[in-house]
């Protein structure tokens, strides 16, 4: 990363970064993080609802956090009676243990699925629900099934995701080996596979999640590939941890591909990438041109 072009991206006005012109994405910018989660809601809805009408089937890659957006999901889908039976949902990623083991499937901070399971599929009324047999998670059992049955449907028509710290996107995290290098192209071709966690992201989940109690961060992760991911028409970032993510917004809407932060991959290609943020988040890291 070139550190003048950081400085000058992380300087510029909040008010600014809507419709700016040098932006690879768009940029919503909204009053908390709340609206974020009805805005994202509102948005899974109604793609269902036109799809339906349309008679296709939706394709989504989900994330297992942020979960806000899944609340206001769930209740459109019940409140209207929106037929889910003919989506097709992929699961970004999962923890593992420092063997490379998944945790027991329970609803608690170890178990991504276990979540999911009980707060998105738990929200739904049963006979408007995403059938079972549409649901793929990535499994260290069968590690290339997602990435197999997504090619077989032609790709997804949307990524819903968080971004991380330094531009992760599922479990896909900069690569910190000073003993080889990945390539944009050879990242844009990676698959589902097993990771370490970095120590930023260990970091970054325990201040938020835990209080810092980082010794108990899940060490390891099973995370989709973005050659799956890239197969999207559309991704959406929501992004609503105010200071972690001030640099990553800006590094994400201005800079070219780079695997030091690899969320820049997607605006080279993925036809619409948007990015959900709140005002906290949007403010600029340097203010006065002090830095």
């Amino acid at each position: 990363m070139n550190r003048e072009e950081m400085c000058k991206w992380c300087g510029i006005p909040a008010k600014e970064l809507e419709n700016h012109p040098d932006s690879k994405v768009k940029v919503k910018i909204v009053e908390d993080k709340a609206e974020v989660s009805v805005i994202t809601g509102n948005m899974m809805a109604d793609e269902v609802i036109a799809n339906n009408t349309a008679g296709k089937p939706t394709k989504w890659i989900l994330p297992a956090g942020p979960m806000g957006q899944y609340k206001y999901f769930a209740e459109r889908v019940n409140k209207e009676r929106i037929s889910l039976k003919n989506v097709y949902v992929f699961h970004m990623d999962d923890f593992l243990d420092w063997e490379g083991r998944p945790y027991p499937e329970v609803n608690n901070y170890f178990s991504l699925k276990a979540n999911m399971l009980a707060d998105f599929y738990g929200l739904i009324d049963e006979e408007l629900n995403v059938p079972e047999e549409n649901r793929f998670f990535p499994s260290i059992y069968d590690i290339d099934a997602i990435d197999k049955k997504i090619e077989e449907m032609g790709g997804v028509d949307t990524v819903y995701g968080g971004l991380g710290y330094k531009g992760l996107v599922a479990f896909c995290e900069a690569p910190n080996s000073p003993y080889y290098d990945i390539t944009v192209e050879e990242y844009a071709a990676s698959k589902t596979r097993i990771v370490h966690l970095n120590e930023d992201t260990l970091i970054s989940l325990s201040e938020r999640d835990i209080g810092g109690f980082v010794q108990i961060v899940p060490p390891m992760a099973i995370t989709i590939g973005f050659k799956s991911m890239l197969s999207a028409k559309k991704a959406v970032f929501m992004v609503t941890t105010g200071s972690w993510k001030q640099t990553a917004v800006r590094v994400l809407m201005f800079s070219e591909p780079t695997v030091e932060y690899p969320a820049t991959i997607f605006p080279k290609y993925i036809p619409e990438v948007v990015v959900l943020t709140d005002t906290d988040t949007a403010q600029p890291p340097l203010v006065d041109g002090i830095y």
